[in-house]
């Protein structure tokens, strides 16, 4: 298949008209006219992600997270975002990026039934017409009504996570939810309320989790890294289902901090 053939099914589920104004999506380096045998998904393009992709010969590399958000100036190996889109280059490889625009499309159902969310809403609507509401994250209705400490084991246990943070008291017990996977604090306001006893999200800091208390809000943070890592086997999926004749790969990804 041609690069160009898998952007307009990549587009097909997550259109890049989803994506936020700040945002850079789509393909960044690469040839559309380029015939794709085999595809690497990783959340990032890491240093080490490329040199997979470079490894197992790959023609086409796609993440969530874009290697290029601002303006650049050059393209040179002297710093490591122009080593990267140089190596990309060099080997011919396509490089494809969908960040908000599946976080809007794709992201946020798919957090929502990984905690099997009942009654869900978008959490922050950032489009819409005369057919559907869309945007970031979703509110719903736990499972069940469970304790802040059995949420927490609960969310770890459907994103196969070793550790989370919680503010909040272990005993409160929580029925609806709000879930904002990647980094979600500006959203906490509205989490809040729409009613949320637990918001679950990503990158929460000191002053931002003590605001979502003082709201009447716990908060679960489960990482960055730890709610979005369900880009890949989502995209794997949807790549398998709608393509029969390219190999999509598995970035070899972890967290990539370390709690000791």
């Amino acid at each position: 298949m041609r690069c160009s053939e898998i952007i307009a099914i990549l587009e097909e589920l997550s259109p890049t008209s989803y994506a936020e104004e700040w945002d850079n999506v789509g393909l960044l380096s690469g040839r559309r006219d380029k015939e794709v045998d085999s595809v690497l998904l990783a959340l990032d393009a890491t240093d080490e992600v490329i040199e997979q992709a470079v490894r197992q010969g790959v023609s086409m590399l796609i993440t969530h997270h874009p290697l290029i958000f601002k303006p650049l100036r050059s393209i040179t190996t002297e710093n490591f975002i122009g080593r990267r889109i140089y190596r990309l280059i060099q080997k011919d490889i396509c490089y494809y990026a969908m960040h908000t625009n599946f976080d809007v499309m794709g992201m946020a159902d798919a957090a929502a039934d990984e905690l099997c969310f009942k009654d869900r809403e978008v959490l922050d609507i950032t489009y819409e017409d005369e057919i559907a509401k869309e945007g970031i994250g979703r509110f719903g209705r736990l499972p069940r009504i469970m304790t802040l400490a059995e949420c927490a084991d609960y969310v770890k246990q459907r994103f196969s996570l070793q550790s989370v943070r919680i503010f909040g008291d272990a005993d409160t017990e929580l029925e609806k939810a709000a879930v904002c996977p990647g980094s979600g604090k500006s959203y906490i306001t509205k989490a809040a309320r729409m009613g949320a006893d637990v918001y679950i999200t990503g990158d929460m800091d000191h002053h931002s989790g003590l605001d979502a208390l003082a709201q009447g809000m716990c908060v679960i943070d489960a990482g960055h890294f730890g709610l979005e890592q369900i880009f890949v086997p989502y995209m794997k999926e949807y790549l398998e289902r709608k393509t029969d004749r390219i190999q999509v790969i598995r970035a070899e990804e972890q967290t990539p901090f370390q709690v000791l």
